[in-house]
């Protein structure tokens, strides 16, 4: 057949055209992923910033930084203070931002030609939010009073300061060293001179009502400008640092150390041993983005997607090494102050962080499973610093600060967090002598003694009516010690913790152990009145507390009501829902309790909320704090899945969504708990226990996001790593038709954590409206 030679000519300019559409099509493709944006850009660091508290905004820091480097508007008090979106005034920028815990603020500063020494008390500064950047590891913004633009990042313990001064004007930089400085005043700072470049001190946290002893911080300062001279006002304690000549940009490295400032100078000379501050901050957003990538999402709006990472990245944070590079670290637990020394490994580097850290209290559906499934080498090394505590001080604690034991909250919330690890294979060694020490805070002597904050005496926590009667009176009967002596709710608190206890008694074969906590476990009982259909705190006599309301709050229950907490038996709904008279009344009663606390956002609020709604208080289901926010998944317990996704995503949307400075957590966000909260919650895997029993449960939700991929730790797991695929997912397809593991029909809604860890893909259908499988038979 012949070919014309406009055939060829129309083919040619076919073959052009396709080749041209080809090569645009790669390109776009190219430019696509080259312009596709970093993890850390899409976090939201001024996620309720409105609402901040001291330990809970973070920008210029590393993961469980021991530095966390952040500007202040706000230094008074724990809460309410920190870093405070709607104040427009900079304090100073300060290193310590941890729980109970805050020090070395600095500030840069032009210093007035007329009435110099003014300085030393006059020094605030307007800035604006237009101007300002902050990513994680990184803070820019500039002081409008003094023209200067400052620029912050880290290393795990040293700040990292670039300061831009104008070029004319005294520039100095003033050491705010006495102050009260969030939750505890800050006393006796010193600093001096150690050469042109260089400055040295020390300042004193002093006590505070939960932390109970002082802390010394020592600190380290170079700078890549000469110092001219320091001054020191004499009333205030403040320093003043004239700097000569000035380059175009000063910097300045403060490292910090709880035990001497020789470990302080090692902890910079090992973190951060150059001047090069944009590599410090690329450094920072490669460990935050290498921890954020462990979970991966396709799916849901951009929204969705800034507030899941932003929900992540608060999941990494609050809780703060207080370790050295070499190990050292300050021991509060005794008398007397001491330097002790963490274990090293063969190359002389130490075995793991020690930590300081707020309550594990809630912990157990937060970061249990989080730091379990996608972290587990973060929560080995939170193990085994709690059970250097116990080695030092011969308690494992609930809430260190500082070295200290603070007793802060409730029980021993430490247990579950333990036990969990050890169940999922992340801790293996020396069960026994964990298991022993686990004991000793479950029995007379132990922590569980002890109510908040409860230094000098063991009677708050009631646990010797516990252990006689069965349940925890309220009112204690030998009076007010420490704090949240609410009877009813540390019966149920307890019989959890017994509950986990008993999980490791029996894996490790204490028979009668596991026999006598397990009896333990079932006091949760004991506390529920049949008449009215909730848990209801009694006396010392038996007796039921009178007039009783389950909606008001803090009437026998610890930071809730009895509406709330009636639902905290994680061990055994199924015993639960046969108290209340079977699985259907128990559902029907859950169901009408999240229907009202809908018309509130599932949430008690913040405390603007409070004191404009009080109605708040009486929300029946409070997402906005610990002791109620598993209750979305109890309906996967009792029968009815569908309500557990149906909930779920009602909550999500209604209370963890959306991305704004008066809003995120409706509550309290206790370092990370809430954050872990919410990517549990999209990514649909949650553990009623905590993963406490033998080869732990992940209940099934439903995910917001159409691909979930959690790149498992090969040191700990084989998988590779898990995919979540929800097909046909939507804001209107929330229901789970069909389940299916490794192309495996998935029962009970629910995978092991050897499933998952195993690798591989869990395949949901979605839909509109609920299978048949997911309704009460």
């Amino acid at each position: 057949m012949k070919i014309n030679k406009n055939t060829k000519f129309a083919n040619f300019i076919l073959l052009i055209v396709l080749l041209f559409m080809f090569s645009n099509y790669v390109d776009k493709e190219k430019n696509a992923l080259e312009n596709k944006p970093e993890l850390v850009d899409l976090v939201y660091p001024l996620l309720d910033t409105e609402n901040s508290r001291w330990f809970f905004f973070s920008s210029a820091s590393r993961p469980f930084g021991m530095v966390n480097l952040s500007p202040d508007n706000q230094i008074g008090g724990a809460w309410g203070s920190g870093y405070r979106y709607n104040t427009d005034t900079i304090k100073g920028f300060s290193h310590i931002h941890a729980w109970q815990m805050a020090g070395v603020s600095v500030m840069p500063v032009i210093v007035p030609k007329e009435n110099p020494h003014s300085i030393f008390t006059d020094f605030y500064s307007k800035f604006s939010h237009e101007k300002e950047k902050i990513t994680p590891g990184y803070h820019y913004l500039e002081l409008e009073r003094f023209d200067i633009a400052t620029s912050l990042t880290s290393t795990t313990r040293t700040g990292f300061h670039e300061y831009a001064f104008p070029d004319d004007g005294n520039a100095a930089i003033l050491f705010n060293l006495n102050t009260m400085l969030g939750p505890c005043e800050n006393s006796n700072g010193t600093l001096e001179q150690n050469n042109a470049r260089e400055l040295a001190g020390s300042v004193v946290m002093e006590p505070t009502r939960r932390r109970p002893k002082p802390l010394t911080v020592y600190f380290k300062v170079k700078l890549n400008s000469k110092i001219s001279n320091i001054e020191k006002d004499n009333k205030t304690g403040n320093y003043l640092v004239n700097l000569e000549n000035p380059a175009d940009k000063v910097l300045m490295k403060i490292s910090i150390s709880y035990t001497s400032l020789d470990n302080a100078e090692q902890n910079m000379e090992v973190e951060l041993p150059h001047w090069n501050f944009d590599e410090t901050v690329l450094d920072s957003r490669k460990e935050w983005n290498s921890l954020l990538g462990k979970i991966e999402i396709e799916g849901g709006s951009q929204i969705d997607q800034r507030r899941f990472y932003t929900d992540l990245w608060k999941a990494l944070q609050g809780r703060r090494i207080i370790s050295d590079i070499n190990g050292a670290y300050p021991d509060r637990t005794g008398e007397d102050f001491r330097i002790g020394q963490l274990p090293l490994d063969s190359d002389g580097k130490p075995k793991f962080n020690h930590y300081n850290s707020d309550s594990f209290w809630g912990a157990q559906w937060t970061i249990n499973t989080l730091w379990g499934l996608a972290y587990p080498e973060i929560m080995e090394e939170f193990v085994y610093s709690l059970l250097q505590y116990y080695k030092d001080g011969g308690l494992i604690p609930r809430g260190p600060s500082g070295g200290n034991y603070t007793y802060v909250m409730t029980g021993a919330s430490s247990t579950p967090f333990i036990v969990s690890a050890i169940q999922k294979g992340i801790v293996t060694e020396d069960l026994d002598e964990i298991y022993k020490a686990l004991k000793k805070n479950h029995m007379a002597g132990g922590i569980m003694e002890k109510s908040g904050y409860e230094h000098n005496t063991q009677l708050g926590g009631g646990l010797r009516y516990y252990i006689k009667s069965g349940y925890v009176p309220y009112p204690i009967p030998e009076g007010k010690f420490g704090g949240h002596q609410d009877g009813a709710s540390l019966t149920m608190e307890y019989a959890y913790q017994d509950w986990t206890l008993a999980q490791l008694a029996k894996k490790l074969n204490y028979d009668e152990d596991y026999q006598y906590f397990i009896n333990r476990s079932k006091n949760y009982a004991n506390v529920f009145d049949r008449e009215v259909n909730w848990m209801r705190p009694k006396n010392v006599d038996g007796k039921w507390k009178k007039n009783f309301d389950p909606y008001q709050a803090v009437n026998g229950f610890i930071e809730s009501n009895g509406a709330q907490s009636t639902w905290f038996v994680p061990h055994d709904l199924k015993g639960l829902a046969q108290l209340m008279g079977g699985e259907e009344k128990a559902v029907e009663k859950l169901n009408k309790q999240f229907e009202e606390a809908e018309k509130l956002n599932f949430a008690a609020g913040t405390s603007h909320a409070l004191e404009s709604h009080p109605e708040y208080r009486r929300v029946p289901i409070n997402f906005g704090n610990q002791p109620s926010i598993q209750t979305s998944f109890i309906f996967n317990q009792i029968g009815r899945p569908d309500l557990t996704q149906y909930w779920t995503r009602r909550v999500i949307a209604k209370t963890f969504s959306g991305l704004s400075t008066e809003t995120g957590y409706n509550g309290d966000e206790d370092q990370g708990l809430m954050g872990s909260l919410n990517v549990l919650l999209k990514i649909g895997l949650f553990q009623m226990n905590g993963g406490t029993e033998d080869n732990p449960q992940y209940q099934i939700g439903s995910p917001l996001f159409k691909k979930v991929t959690i790149h498992l730790n090969e040191d700990y797991y084989n998988g590779g790593q898990f995919i979540i695929e929800a097909h046909k997912n939507s804001t209107e397809n929330i229901f789970i038709n069909k389940a299916e593991l490794n192309d495996k029909a998935v029962s009970d809604h629910e995978i092991s954590h050897q499933e998952i860890t195993a690798g591989g893909t869990l395949k949901l259908e979605m839909g509109k409206i609920p299978s048949k499988s997911s309704a009460i038979k």
